[in-house]
C-alpha cells in the first residue's frame, strides 16, 4: 500500500420544495452555506473566474435517451426518455483526452463550482478545488458535473413526466442502481466529445461512481480519486437509512409518494439521522457542548433546547424547503444497493482488475464511511495509494478541509501528469 501524507426538460416541480439551491450536505454559515443558484442566467460578468472566462456559469440539459433508444437498467427494466442537467468548467483539448468527471454525493447537484447569478452568496459545492490553480484546475482541465440520474435537479428522476402516462413518475420510477448512473454519465461524456478521463473524483455516493468507473470502463479512466466511501454499503450505512426512509415513510404527508407538497417533518428527520453521522462526536462536543439556546438557570424549560437540538433542526428543515423526498428514498437504496462484487466475483478479483492509477482519500474523523473502508480498497488495487484528511468534521470534511484537500490532490495529479508526459 502506498501513502501520501496528511502534507425535453427534466426541470424541478413545484411540490412545496423549491429545487433550486446548491446541494451538498447543508453546511451551517460559519463554514459553507449553499446558494440559490438559477438554472439559466445570461453570460453576466462573474464575481470568481473558475475556468469560465469571468462569465458566471449555467446548467445545461441535454437528452441522452429516447423512447426509441431507452436506458436499459441493471434490474432489466427501461426509463424511456433521459435528460441529463450538467455543468462545464474550463475547455475540452483537441483530442478530449483532458477532462475530469466530479460525481456528486446524495443531496447535491451539477452546480459543483462559480456562481449562478449576482444573487448567490455562496459558490458551487466543491468550489474549494474547482478552477485556475486549485486541484482541479480549470486552466489544465476541463471538468464536468452532471447531476445523477434519479435526482431532483434537472435529471430524470421520481419528479420528472413519464411520456407513458402524463403523469410524475413518483413512486413508479423504476429503482435504478450506481451502475445504471454511472451508464448515463458515460454517454454524457460521449456526447460533449470526451475521449478519455484525466481523473474522476468524488465523495460518498460519488465516491462508489467513480470505483463503477474504474470497474465498467477501465480503459477510460487515467486517474481515480474516490473520497470517504466503500466497495459494499455496510450494514451500518443501510440501518441508517433505513431509519431515514422509514421516517419519510411515516409521515402522512408522504402519502405513498403521492403528495402535494413535500412531507417535511419526515425529510426533516431523515436528514437529522443523517447529519449524526456526518459530522463527529468530539466536533460535536468541541461547537455546542451542553450549552442551551438562551442563557438561563432553569434546566427543565422544554422551550430553551440544546444547541445540538437546535442544529439538527435547523438542518432538517433546511434539506426538506430544498429537496424531494421521493428523490431521497431511491437514491438512499441506490446506495444500499452499492456492491462492487455483486455478479463480478471477490474483492479481490474486482479491484485488481482497475487499471487507473488510485489516490483513496479518507477522513480521520469519519463515521459513516470510516478509514479502514478506504484503506480496504487500496489493499486490493495495484499500486493505489492512500491519503488522509485530519479533521474533526467527520464524514463532511470533504465539503470543508479545502486546504487539505488541495494539497493531497494536486500532489497526485502533478506526479500522475509529470509520468505520462
Amino acid at each position: 500500500m502506498g501513502t501520501i501524507t496528511k502534507n425535453m426538460l427534466s426541470r424541478p416541480f413545484d411540490t412545496g420544495s423549491p429545487f433550486e439551491r446548491n446541494g451538498a450536505h447543508d453546511l451551517d454559515a460559519t463554514q459553507r452555506d449553499e446558494g440559490k443558484g438559477e438554472f439559466y442566467h445570461r453570460g453576466e460578468r462573474s464575481r470568481s473566474i473558475n475556468g469560465t472566462n469571468g462569465e458566471l456559469v449555467k446548467t445545461k440539459f441535454v437528452p441522452l435517451f429516447t423512447e426509441s433508444a431507452p436506458l436499459q437498467l441493471e434490474s432489466g427494466k427501461r426509463i424511456l426518455e433521459i435528460t441529463v442537467a450538467y455543468e462545464t468548467y474550463g475547455t475540452l483539448n483537441n483530442e478530449g483526452t483532458n477532462a475530469i468527471l466530479i460525481c456528486h454525493a446524495l443531496t447535491a447537484n451539477a452546480h459543483a463550482a462559480g456562481y449562478h447569478s449576482f444573487n448567490d452568496q455562496a459558490p458551487g459545492w466543491w468550489d474549494g478545488l474547482i478552477g485556475p490553480g486549485k486541484a482541479f484546475d480549470t486552466d489544465k482541465y476541463f471538468v464536468v458535473c452532471p447531476n445523477i440520474l434519479g435526482s431532483c435537479y434537472g435529471t430524470t428522476g421520481p419528479i420528472s413526466t413519464d411520456s407513458s402516462t402524463g403523469e410524475q413518475y413518483r413512486m413508479t420510477f423504476p429503482q435504478f442502481t450506481i451502475r445504471d448512473i454511472v451508464k448515463v454519465q458515460k454517454r454524457l461524456l460521449d456526447t460533449l466529445g470526451v475521449t478519455r478521463l484525466a481523473t474522476l473524483s468524488g465523495s460518498s455516493l460519488g465516491g462508489m461512481q467513480v470505483l463503477e468507473w474504474a470497474i465498467m470502463y477501465p480503459d477510460f479512466c487515467a486517474t481515480i480519486i474516490p473520497i470517504s466511501t466503500s466497495v459494499k454499503q455496510s450494514t451500518w450505512c443501510i440501518a441508517l437509512n433505513t431509519a431515514a426512509r422509514a421516517a419519510i415513510m411515516s409521515d402522512p404527508t408522504w402519502n405513498n409518494g403521492c403528495y402535494d407538497h413535500q412531507p417535511a417533518n419526515g425529510l426533516t428527520i431523515a436528514r437529522m439521522v443523517g447529519m449524526i453521522s456526518y459530522r463527529s462526536a468530539q466536533e460535536f462536543e468541541q461547537r455546542f457542548g451542553r450549552k442551551r439556546q438562551h442563557a438561563s438557570d432553569n434546566q427543565f424549560d422544554v422551550d430553551n433546547p440544546f444547541e445540538i437540538e437546535s442544529y439538527l433542526h435547523y438542518q432538517g428543515q433546511k434539506l426538506s424547503s430544498r429537496f424531494d423526498a421521493n428523490t431521497y428514498i431511491y437514491l438512499s437504496r441506490a446506495m444500499d444497493l452499492h456492491d462492487v462484487t455483486r455478479d463480478r466475483g471477490d474483492i479481490g478479483e474486482v479491484l485488481s482488475g482497475i487499471k487507473a492509477k488510485t489516490l483513496c482519500v479518507g477522513v480521520s474523523s469519519d463515521i459513516r464511511y470510516p478509514t479502514s473502508e478506504q484503506k480496504e480498497i487500496v489493499r486490493y488495487i495495484p499500486q493505489a495509494l492512500y491519503a488522509e484528511i485530519d479533521s474533526i468534521h467527520g464524514h463532511d470534511a470533504f465539503l470543508i478541509e479545502f486546504k487539505q484537500l488541495n494539497a493531497i490532490i494536486s500532489g497526485f495529479l502533478e506526479k500522475e501528469r509529470g509520468v505520462s508526459s
